[in-house]
């Protein structure tokens, strides 16, 4: 299973040199950057916890790419995304986000049937991942 989600999901994973001149685009247009880790991938789940807070006063994509390699080595196991926000709308709004490492293994989803009134039939995914607590999803999971 390859999870599909922001900009560049349909490629092969990013290499370094190629993350880090996507995060000097970001910058380059005046975008500033944050990076977010999570163990739960699911669609639904947009809210993913911060590393440190958004840089607003980085220049040079050696400054973002060094926060995202630290999220990495902390978090070995988990899914790490960068997003670039753009505030010439007058508001947050997310102009670039990508995934920037992905744990050794991705066990993939379950689509579960329910059957509802009026022979109605309704369908949600169930990330197999979830089977395990918050925070043991991905050690040991081979």
């Amino acid at each position: 299973m390859h999870i599909t989600q922001g900009t560049f999901s349909y490629l092969p994973d990013l290499t370094d040199d190629e993350i880090r001149k996507q995060i000097q685009y970001a910058l380059d247009n005046g975008w500033p950057c944050s990076v977010e880790f999570t163990d739960d991938p699911h669609p639904r789940n947009v809210y993913w916890e911060m590393w440190g807070l958004p840089m607003f006063d980085l220049e040079d994509a050696a400054g973002v790419l060094a926060e995202v390699n630290a999220c990495r080595k902390a978090k070995p196991e988990h899914y790490i995304r960068l997003n670039a926000y753009d505030a010439s709308y007058g508001k947050q709004t997310t102009a670039l986000s990508f995934i920037v490492q992905r744990p050794s293994e991705e066990p993939g989803f379950r689509l579960d049937r329910q059957e509802w009134h009026d022979r109605t039939i309704r369908y949600t995914l169930h990330p197999y991942v979830a089977d395990q607590p918050h925070g043991e999803r991905y050690n040991g999971h081979k």
